[in-house]
């Protein structure tokens, strides 16, 4: 019979190779994502969506800035996911008929204010970059070729948006005209194009015009000697004209259109050294988690069977450890209601974190469909509220508890009022720096909405349900009086067993973090989700091994107040992510506004609070499953 390491082993390299088929896997289908064809002539248009910037991370309207604007703006169908991350698609100037080149093409011409340079100063001091969309496509900044399999194929590698202008000295320099070049693809047996590449680069040109018409002629920008950057940059000075000026450029590429996206997520140079850590070091977590299963059965196994060859009652009281506490080990805990209604918080963001995940890695959630994790993560939520009623109802009726409505109210709106709450005052706080990202006071109604009208009432259709199901019968009968608990040695102190507990848990996912984090606050694609279920799946063993190994050691001890510490055993692993959020933080970033930095802490608090909950669920269940398992096994009068 095969051990548990040698299983836990054969089960990592299963899911190792799973990931890195997923994960490493370039070209193919999006789901929900169609091609466009172009012909030669199509009239076509960019459309502009915010300024962003990693050292504020508070994003604005493009229009915030005195840019070129269309006679009318129009704003673009944007989902519940694309308004919560602050994206504002609107229509521009910037028109073009497909493969017919424009060079030289004046935007518009503005006499700037002194509101107008003090705009464009403070967004070129925050290091903010221009975000636009051609054909679902982001715009980037050529930053370098790269050979990125053993095939020798090349790809270009874009930074996303492109700056604002920059400071030369003490002097600000505004990018005024930006040359724009389409990479296509063409079918000949359609005779149609794709579109499979977006790219800008801006210049800073003073032009010299020719007349004071609207659209003049400039002596600075013709077809034949385009604008570089030595020539004389744009000065932001008060009451000065600038002129927006912008080429398009079409160039026929070998890329077909499913493989498009990766420009954008091309490996970065440390790749490869982070597949090897991470596949490493889960590994080496499974190894360890496996030796730890294998001596904890072997142990258990010669206890409980020395202890059933036990003739009389008086042997069995010279026993010691986990034995002596069965009479008090289901004993139901002080709070019953609360840890209830956490384990069905836990289950609620279990549920939406794996169909979340599993769709993501069929494509659906990829980052072509804009908004779409975000969307999918509040969907799931909403409806996965009935497990959470289900199972904290059914809880609580194991602690024969008789406040099952009040368990529900809890359950129904304790973890989405705290998070809401926390949300709706950074976003009070955004809305006072006039920021895109605050989000409109409909979409805050519909969020209720989704909450009042959807997710309470499922909470309280599965606490009903689960309130009228027969909980799990106890091994045990439960003594009236209790034990008393013998004084324990310092090492089972509850806050260091459990603070000693979360530290696997958070080894097993902090190099993981690390990108994630990244992908958010530096506004960067995540897109390795065949690595994050790996992850995740290594993260849920852990979790349940080490709460069983300390519930073990509790247990022996005859300490049998096992259910909270279960739970926060495993959840202990939140207060390391959020101290590594906070280094992360100070060493990563460079944010030094106060809004920003309380952005960012609030929304790792609640980032931080539901892995508290998932991790904690996980590992309270894994005990409970333990406790019923070893105390059933003995033969009890």
């Amino acid at each position: 019979m095969a051990s548990p390491m040698s299983a836990s082993l054969r089960l990592a390299l299963a899911l190792a190779l799973l990931a890195g088929v997923l994960g490493t896997v370039a070209g193919f289908y999006l789901p929900g994502v169609a091609p466009r064809d172009f012909q030669e002539g199509d009239h076509a248009s960019f459309k502009v969506n915010k300024l962003s910037s990693t050292k504020t991370q508070l994003p604005y309207e493009y229009y915030s800035l005195p840019y070129c604007k269309p006679e009318k703006v129009k704003s673009m169908a944007e989902n519940l996911g694309e308004v919560l991350r602050g994206d504002r698609i609107e229509t521009s100037v910037f028109e073009f008929e497909f493969l017919r080149e424009r060079q030289c093409k004046v935007a518009c011409r503005k006499t700037l204010t002194k509101d107008d340079v003090k705009n464009f100063e403070s967004k070129i001091d925050d290091e903010y970059r221009v975000n636009m969309i051609f054909d679902n496509l982001p715009v980037g900044i050529l930053r370098e070729l790269r050979t990125v399999d053993e095939n020798g194929k090349v790809v270009s590698v874009y930074d996303r948006g492109y700056p604002v202008g920059y400071k030369d000295e003490d002097q600000y320099i505004l990018f005024n005209h930006l040359r724009f070049t389409i990479h296509y693809h063409k079918d000949i047996n359609r005779g149609s194009s794709r579109v499979v590449g977006f790219e800008v680069t801006p210049y800073s040109v003073h032009h010299d015009p020719e007349s004071n018409d609207a659209i003049p002629k400039l002596s600075t920008c013709n077809p034949e000697d385009p604008p570089q950057r030595f020539n004389a940059p744009f000065q932001l000075v008060l009451e000065q004209e600038v002129i927006f000026t912008y080429d398009v450029l079409f160039k026929d590429s070998n890329v077909r259109w499913a493989s498009r996206w990766d420009s954008y997520l091309a490996f970065r140079r440390n790749d490869q050294i982070h597949w090897f850590s991470i596949i490493n070091s889960l590994m080496i977590v499974v190894f360890l988690s496996g030796m730890v299963a294998m001596i904890m059965l072997r142990t258990l196994h010669r206890d409980i069977a020395k202890y059933n060859q036990l003739e009389t009652v008086e042997e069995a009281q010279e026993e010691s450890g986990w034995k002596l506490v069965h009479g008090d080990v289901f004993r139901p805990p002080s709070n019953a209601s609360w840890l209830a209604v956490h384990v069905g918080v836990g289950v609620q963001l279990f549920g939406m974190l794996i169909v979340a995940i599993f769709f993501a890695l069929l494509g659906f959630l990829s980052p072509a469909n804009r908004g779409s994790l975000m969307t999918a993560i509040l969907v799931l939520f909403v409806f996965m509220g009935f497990f959470a009623g289900f199972y904290s109802a059914r809880l609580y009726k194991t602690f024969k508890g008789s406040q099952w409505k009040t368990t529900t109210i809890r359950t129904a709106f304790f973890f989405p009022g705290v998070c809401f709450a926390i949300f709706f005052v950074l976003n009070l706080l955004i809305w006072g720096q006039k920021s895109s990202g605050a989000v409109p006071f409909g979409t805050l109604f519909a969020l209720c909405c989704l909450w009042f009208g959807i997710s309470a009432p499922l909470v309280f259709i599965g606490s009903y349900l689960g309130f009228k199901k027969t909980p799990q019968d106890d091994p045990v009968r439960t003594n009236k009086i209790p034990r008393q608990i013998p004084e324990q040695p310092f090492y089972m102190h509850p806050m260091l067993s459990c603070l000693i507990g979360g530290l696997l848990p958070f080894g097993a996912v902090f190099i993981e973090l690390f990108f994630i984090l990244t992908s958010i606050w530096l506004h960067q694609f995540y897109y390795i989700f065949g690595f994050l279920t790996l992850v995740f799946i290594i993260l849920i063993f852990t979790c349940a091994e080490i709460t069983i190994v300390l519930c073990y050691f509790q247990l022996c001890s005859e300490d049998y107040h096992w259910w909270w510490r279960s739970f926060f055993t495993a959840g202990s692993s939140a207060l390391y992510l959020f101290l590594y959020s906070a280094y992360y933080f100070y060493t990563k970033l460079d944010i030094s506004k106060t809004v920003s930095a309380m952005l960012y802490f609030g929304y790792m608090g609640i980032l931080s609070y539901g892995f508290f909950c998932v991790t904690g669920m996980i590992g309270f269940y894994a005990c409970h499953w333990f406790v019923h398992k070893i105390y059933g096994a003995v033969k009890f009068d």
